[in-house]
Parts: structure tokens; C-alpha cells; sequence
């Protein structure tokens, strides 16, 4: 799992050959404790094909709202540099699985 910040953000998400999944959370916010073992899981079933990191939306606020993050947790997949989904708040795995797979198989075919 990565962390990405307002000075490593281009680098690793927007100019990343593979898609990103970017989990937008804070220390103090309850919902994203409870998604990050997810976010964790994913990091590891996709490995390879998916690169997963978070950005603390309080030390990193030029990102945060560069993307218009105003509720956290926000997850957002972004491929070839621009954002193609985007979760707010708390689902479960399988819902968030669901939308990498299309994404993922829809990256494999183009």
C-alpha cells in the first residue's frame, strides 16, 4: 500500500501505467477505520494489476480538494490519469470488487 501526498501525487497516480485506487480518509474519521482492512485486502488481490494508496485528506488538502473530497472516506479509481469512479463512504467488498473488476477487464480489451 502506498501513501500518496500533494508532492507524490502526479507521479504515482495521475502518470501511473496501471489503474490507482486512492482511498481519501483522516485519523479521526470513524467510517474509514473501517473500510481501510478492506482497502488493504484489495491492495493485495489486485497486485499487479492495481495500484492501491491512501492521502490523509487533512495533511494533503491541495489534493483532497482538487478532487472535490468533502465526505471521507472517498475512494476513487482513476486510469490513464483521470478519475473513472468514485465510492463515498463505506460498501462493502464485493460492491467495490464489482466496480474494479469492470474497470479492470474494460482495461484489458482496450
Amino acid at each position: 500500500m502506498t501513501t500518496f501526498t500533494d508532492a507524490n501525487f502526479d507521479q504515482e497516480v495521475l502518470k501511473s501505467d496501471v489503474p490507482v485506487l486512492v482511498d481519501f480518509w483522516a485519523e479521526w474519521c470513524y467510517p474509514c477505520k473501517l473500510i481501510a482492512p478492506v482497502v488493504e485486502e484489495l491492495s493485495s488481490e489486485y497486485a499487479g494489476r492495481l495500484k492501491v494508496g491512501k492521502v490523509d485528506a487533512d495533511q494533503n488538502q491541495l489534493t483532497a480538494s482538487q478532487y472535490g473530497i468533502s465526505g471521507i472516506p472517498s475512494l476513487l479509481l482513476f486510469r490513464n490519469g483521470e478519475v473513472v469512479d468514485k465510492i463515498v463512504g463505506v460498501m462493502p467488498k464485493h460492491m467495490i470488487k464489482g466496480k474494479l473488476d469492470y474497470y479492470l477487464g474494460a482495461s484489458e480489451t482496450h
